[in-house]
């Protein structure tokens, strides 16, 4: 379906309350990749201090971080409102409902994104606002604008943006890098395409649709469910070399061990059912995917606090 031409007629609307303009604008932020943020940026800051970090100091990266995800967040919507009219899952976003105008989510997206840099570069340091600053770059200049509709690699590249939280929450605290944050790094770019290839696969139809190239889109179930359990694998290796190089507990060897071989367990279920012709049931494999990393990142958090 060819969409390059196509207007979108938004929605007319009703006068507008603060509460529902603010939902609206909140919205073109994607809240649930907010929480993502949080999950990884707070526990890597922990670990770098080797302990408890200063209270202000998270709370000062966790806004600048949030600042700096919402505006990438928002450009995203900006420039893919054309084909987010035309799919089930986003047709609901408040620049294809008309909630918000195109120009006013533009104007929102860089205030968001000199706001975010600027204050990152005042209350941590200039690291962590440069490499805040280059995480908005990349999601929206080489994922959304060059790799989304052109590769069906898209989600295994445009995914490094995603990985710039642990960067940044890492730098925050000793405003330098090291081998440990690029493990972290690593891992996040390693699960980021086991985590969305099974999405693609539940909403192929959509993405067929608007021509854009998803794995699950272009490829056979059996297909994308072999590359989930190959980056599952890796994902699961990354995250074992963080025992002897960040000098892990058994808080963090236990996590990774058991709660990686439940997520290959379920990336290999997968794999099976779509061979055998069943229903592969991907969003398993996708919410999975969300609860491995989450409960990972909370063993890397109460790993330091621990005396063991």
């Amino acid at each position: 379906m060819d969409i390059s031409t196509t207007s979108i007629t938004p929605v007319a609307t009703p006068q507008k309350s603060f509460g529902r303009t603010f939902r609206a604008y909140l919205a073109l932020t994607k809240p649930r990749v907010l929480e993502l943020l949080l999950v990884t940026t707070v526990p890597v800051m922990i670990l770098a201090q080797n302990g408890m970090p200063n209270l202000w100091l998270v709370l000062a990266t966790v806004i600048g971080g949030s600042l700096s995800a919402g505006s990438a967040a928002a450009f995203n919507m900006y420039l893919d409102r054309d084909i987010d009219a035309h799919m089930q899952r986003t047709e609901k976003r408040p620049l294809v409902t008309g909630e918000v105008t195109p120009r006013n989510a533009l104007i929102f997206a860089w205030t968001l994104a000199a706001a975010s840099t600027v204050w990152l570069f005042f209350t941590t340091n200039w690291l962590a606002a440069a490499l805040s600053a280059g995480a908005i770059f990349f999601y929206v200049v080489i994922y959304t604008m060059i790799l989304k509709r052109r590769t069906e690699q898209n989600i295994v590249w445009g995914g490094i943006a995603g990985c710039f939280p642990v960067l940044i929450g890492w730098s925050a605290v000793t405003g330098s890098l090291s081998w440990t944050p690029f493990i972290l790094f690593a891992l996040v770019f390693l699960w980021t395409p086991p985590h969305y290839w099974p999405l693609s696969m539940k909403y192929k139809d959509q993405y067929e649709e608007v021509d854009v190239p998803m794995l699950g889109a272009t490829r056979s179930g059996s297909q994308v469910g072999l590359q989930v359990i190959l980056y599952g694998w890796a994902t699961v290796a990354c995250s074992l070399l963080l025992i002897p190089v960040a000098s892990m507990g058994l808080v963090y060897t236990v996590s990774a061990l058991v709660f990686g071989g439940w997520f290959l367990y379920e990336s290999h279920r997968l794999y099976s059912r779509a061979v055998r012709g069943t229903e592969p049931r991907p969003m398993r494999v996708f919410h999975a995917s969300i609860t491995y990393l989450t409960l990972l990142f909370v063993a890397i958090a109460v790993d330091p606090l621990l005396p063991f």
